[in-house]
């Protein structure tokens, strides 16, 4: 048996296209063009790469990408004051802030200084507490890439197991409230898991976003599991650095599916922002 390979890259693309015809019809409606502003904060490479990818796509849709690129000795006062500023835009129908910020600002407060509505990265209290008693609110990108994915994989979601790998804000704990509204039942390990070769052994659906390179073995996963790999960890082998994810995918082809890495989830992540930013202009808007 071989694992079907989930292609993410190709549901992106697909994902992508729907929301530039989405992008066109608020042109041709209002004349008002969507708008996503992303703040940069310092100079990691890493983010340098995530942000010039976002502001590539949205201009691919016909969006308009403002970036803010502030150096890394910025206050706190100054990042916020600029938060409120873009909050009061009515040209800004997204804000995003490129997370990590450096250790002189807390990221919670910038957090919640975005107003709701205008949150696409789904990351606002108020946006996390309307998830989780179901009443609406943004959904965090990851996230949502992962059950659009799993969705397509699986007919029916309900009662399934699942395991999450990883209790992040960003990932693990919105991941597992949506796989929870879809009637799985959802295990969340983390470091201080025990035994966690065993929880893995049971589940149908495995996701892993723990960066750990090759934290869970082939051994571990059911034969017909789908397994949904959002690690992203940059190793070296054979002298050459590469980027691997937490699952060892060679090992996995008993698996019923599973995503590479490069190339599953995380071009899923972009697509569900430009969908986050365009729903956001959309309510904005009035449509």
């Amino acid at each position: 048996m071989t694992a079907k390979k989930i292609d993410g890259k190709a549901v992106a693309v697909a994902m992508t296209e729907e929301t530039r015809i989405r992008v066109e019809r608020i042109k041709a409606a209002t004349g008002i063009v969507p708008g996503l502003a992303v703040i940069l904060v310092g100079e990691d490479p890493a983010s340098q790469i995530y942000v010039r990818r976002k502001a590539d796509q949205c201009r691919a849709v016909g969006m308009m990408s403002v970036e803010h690129r502030l150096p890394s000795d910025v206050t706190e006062r100054q990042l916020l004051d600029l938060v409120q500023r873009l909050n009061a835009d009515p040209a800004v129908h997204g804000i995003l802030v490129q997370l990590p910020l450096p250790p002189h600002i807390a990221a919670a407060k910038v957090i919640e200084a975005i107003e709701p509505a205008k949150d696409v990265d789904g990351f606002h209290p108020t946006n996390v507490g309307r998830q989780v008693v179901g009443s609406g609110g943004i959904t965090p990108c990851t996230p949502m890439g992962c059950m659009i994915l799993l969705k397509q994989e699986l007919a029916e979601l309900a009662g399934k197991d699942a395991i999450v790998i990883g209790m992040s804000n960003i990932v693990g704990k919105p991941l597992a409230r949506l796989l929870l509204q879809e009637e799985c039942t959802v295990t969340v390990a983390h470091k201080a898991t025990v035994d966690l070769e065993e929880k893995v052994r049971r589940a149908d659906i495995i996701v892993s976003a723990a960066g750990a390179p090759a934290l869970v073995k082939g051994s571990w996963i059911k034969s017909g599991a789908v397994v949904i790999d959002v690690g992203i960890n940059r190793v070296e082998r054979n002298g050459k650095k590469t980027v691997v994810g937490d699952v060892a995918y060679e090992e996995a082809g008993h698996a019923a599916a599973i995503t590479p890495v490069p190339g599953g989830v995380g071009p899923m992540t972009i697509a569900c922002l430009l969908q986050n930013t365009v729903e956001a202009a959309e309510r904005a808007l009035g449509l």
